[in-house]
């Protein structure tokens, strides 16, 4: 099974306002840095149909903000959108359409494309979640290793990225069951599904079903 991690291989970006900086890179942790300039710069240019809700907090048509949530800029969020009571943006967020923020979950330094589901108690930090991509309750995406060293992408080959924080790569479809870790680093292939209660790590190719990392299934249809 191919371990796949380049940005073609695990998304369809068409839709997302972030499109031009997906296109320029060859692999989704080389857009963690520059997410909050991604964003300015996207604001800079003006974002037909977006308002903005708080300083450098744009959000677009049909968002529903929860009294009790807290939006930190600088972020855009989709139309459609949902926050969710407890949910705290601590900027540069960028979600594409109709996503849930979930309750009492925490989301800093991440892309989510349209349809992004994260609805309770979860942590998306240093992250690009595809389309259609879902975690369950209590679903950690950790970025930063114990050490603190710098984060090895550990597929079928080593990529060094020179990067301290990377979170999760979640491709289009990816499902996350509930109370699971995402290493640092972890990339899940496009479809790919993980029970819950589990540590993951490394590149999980795409179809397959995760059970623990030393039993996964290919996926039939």
């Amino acid at each position: 099974m191919t371990k796949q991690v380049r940005i073609n291989e695990l998304y369809d970006y068409s839709t997302s306002l972030a499109a031009p900086w997906f296109a320029e890179a060859e692999y989704p942790w080389e857009l963690l840095p520059r997410i909050k300039e991604i964003i300015r710069s996207l604001i800079a240019g003006g974002l037909e149909g977006y308002t903005e809700y708080a300083p450098d907090v744009w959000i677009g048509e049909g968002v529903t903000v929860a009294p009790t949530a807290s939006l930190n800029g600088p972020c855009i969020i989709g139309p459609r959108t949902e926050i969710r009571p407890g949910a705290f943006v601590r900027g540069s967020l960028l979600t594409g359409a109709d996503c849930v923020l979930g309750n009492s979950s925490e989301f800093k330094n991440a892309i989510l494309l349209d349809h992004v589901q994260c609805p309770h108690f979860n942590y998306i930090g240093d992250s690009v979640l595809g389309n259609y991509a879902h975690t369950g309750a209590g679903v950690i995406c950790s970025n930063l290793k114990s050490g603190g060293s710098n984060i090895v992408i550990h597929g079928d080959e080593d990529y060094e990225t020179g990067l301290r924080k990377i979170g999760a790569l979640i491709g289009d479809h990816g499902d996350v069951g509930c109370n699971s870790v995402l290493n640092p680093g972890t990339v899940i292939g496009k479809g790919s599904r993980v029970y819950p209660l589990t540590s993951v790590r490394g590149v999980i190719p795409a179809g397959v079903i995760v059970k623990s990392l030393n039993n996964i299934a290919i996926m039939h249809e």
